[in-house]
């Protein structure tokens, strides 16, 4: 990954989840919590690719199951967003623009339920039986529920932010002046657009000197009369 993927990626897995600890776990919702920090992850994932979002869901899992109050085993969340991005980078649109946000919509529901479900999975893997209690389809849906309402408030921003910083206007702008600037320079040197200036400015001078010639022809003939 290039460094300024790096730095916003890891910018916004932080916020993300000081976000998703401070406030929104304290929320005391049923069912789920709303997942921050898997909105993230989507967005990078559906700009950077199957590759970038499976980095940035590792990184980021892995951040989640070392910060306090962690209760799981390390590498638990961290395998589950990276399955997670990688998935959600396939669904990037090949032209890089969102034409609607069904398809990212449909993303999210399809995220939210899958990390869901993995998570329970390697949980009971490892002898974690906690879903059991809570009820998994309440889960499921109050997961699903609350990460689509979150959705259209996190995604499309972390979409922009991550296109803004590959795609530098000030750079683009900078070089095209640049190329402007060559191209220009290209014709006036290589196509005889000066050349043709100095033949006209040659056409204009011969002009002249007929006319001195043609005015001196008239004076001699005026003084010979």
């Amino acid at each position: 990954m290039r460094v300024n993927r790096i730095l916003l990626s890891t910018a916004l897995v932080v916020v993300a989840l000081v976000v998703q600890v401070s406030v929104l776990a304290r929320l005391h919702l049923p069912g789920a919590v709303p997942d921050l920090l898997l909105l993230t992850v989507l967005g990078l994932a559906m700009v950077y690719g199957h590759v970038g979002g499976a980095l940035v869901g590792f990184a980021a899992g892995l951040l989640a199951d070392l910060a306090p109050p962690a209760d799981h085993a390390a590498g638990r969340y961290a395998l589950v967003l990276c399955v997670i991005g990688y998935f959600a980078g396939l669904a990037r649109p090949e032209s890089g623009r969102l034409k609607s946000a069904t398809g990212p919509m449909a993303v999210v529901v399809g995220a939210a339920v899958a990390s869901t479900l993995l998570y329970a999975g390697v949980g009971a893997l490892v002898g974690d039986t906690a879903a059991r209690h809570v009820g998994l389809p309440g889960l499921l849906f109050s997961a699903a529920l609350y990460d689509l309402l979150l959705a259209p408030f996190v995604v499309p921003g972390i979409m922009w932010l991550a296109r803004r910083s590959d795609n530098d206007p000030l750079a683009e702008t900078g070089s095209a002046t640049k190329a402007g600037d060559i191209s220009s320079g290209w014709l006036s040197s290589g196509t005889g657009l000066r050349i043709g200036g100095q033949r006209s400015g040659l056409g204009a001078l011969k002009a002249k000197a007929r006319t001195r010639s043609t005015r001196v022809g008239r004076i001699k003939g005026v003084k010979r009369l």
